[in-house]
């Protein structure tokens, strides 16, 4: 699917004419694809990791455009449970034109409305890139928030649920932290490379700026993935630690049972029995059942177990 956008007062507005200065194709078709690459010569392989959601970041020139291939974190469903999931988006900048495709159908220029007014289309292209640093900034936060509910139902449950959960937002993490990775170099190559691509003095300075923000993004995910993965073998050892508590706990009280059961076992044979005929005898065995189970109880408290 194809939408064709324009510059109108430094906003970004819908239009319907085929020629208009942005055009966004979102999981295009295959007759869009072979427009793509046999009109405006888009390379195939660079336009396949447009939509491959595991190829990483990349900048590449081309004789009448420059191929810039981001991540952005893709909107959390409630399908994905745990799991935060990345895409990909292509960003393809010609001297009069801007083409971008993605396999995320979320993707719009809503996000780009409420800030700056926007110039040129290299300013958009560079006001995508700084989106998707906010939207990994945002996912980090959430992330740290499920961490931390998580850890504590760890470390008050048995149950494997929360410990595979954690594990999943930990493999969500490694993959952010590789992906804004990759973003990293695009960045650094974008600015040392910026007089090539015809970026303006205000765009090279909005390219500083997202170079800072993106390697605090980086810095912040690398900083939880590492707390994540620190606390995993602990978090296990808890859970270990819970099911010991409670199997001793069982223990003790087969133990209290058994120890009664017997006494009452002994005194039950179809043997003669000292006190067999004595009336308070039955009261006798009742009173050694319960001051054998006080006694397993009194040893345990002594024992500390």
């Amino acid at each position: 699917m194809v939408q064709n956008f324009r510059i109108d007062g430094g906003s970004i507005t819908h239009s319907d004419d085929p020629a208009s200065s942005i055009s966004l194709y979102l999981n295009p078709t295959d007759d869009e694809k072979r427009y793509l690459i046999h009109e405006l010569k888009l390379d195939e392989h660079t336009l396949a990791s447009a939509l491959d959601p595991d190829e990483l970041a990349r900048l590449e020139f081309e004789p009448e455009h420059t191929a810039i291939i981001v991540k952005a974190p893709m909107p959390h469903r409630a399908g994905d449970l745990f799991l935060f999931r990345v895409a990909s988006i292509g960003i393809y900048l010609f001297a009069d034109r801007l083409v971008l495709v993605t396999a995320d159908e979320s993707f719009s220029f809503d996000g780009l409305k409420a800030q700056q007014r926007l110039p040129g289309l290299g300013t958009v292209a560079l006001r995508i890139l700084y989106r998707s640093i906010y939207g990994f900034l945002e996912h980090l936060k959430i992330i740290n928030q499920i961490s931390d509910e998580l850890q504590t139902k760890i470390s008050i449950s048995m149950e494997n649920s929360s410990l595979l959960n954690l594990f999943s937002l930990q493999k969500s993490l490694v993959y952010y932290l590789n992906f804004i990775n990759s973003n990293d170099l695009v960045i650094h190559r974008l600015r040392n490379y910026a007089g090539k691509i015809g970026f303006s003095e205000m765009e090279q300075e909005l390219l500083d700026d997202i170079r800072i923000e993106n390697g605090q993004c980086l810095k912040q995910a690398d900083i939880y993935s590492n707390i994540l993965a620190g606390l995993m073998d602990a978090r296990a050892s808890i859970v270990s630690n819970n099911l010991n508590q409670l199997m001793k706990t069982l223990t003790i009280i087969t133990l209290g049972i058994m120890v009664p059961t017997f006494v009452v076992s002994a005194f039950s044979m179809n043997v003669p029995i000292p006190g067999t005929g004595w009336k308070p005898m039955f009261y006798v065995i009742l009173s050694l059942a319960f001051l054998s189970a006080f006694g397993v109880y009194g040893i345990w408290r002594y024992k500390k177990w």
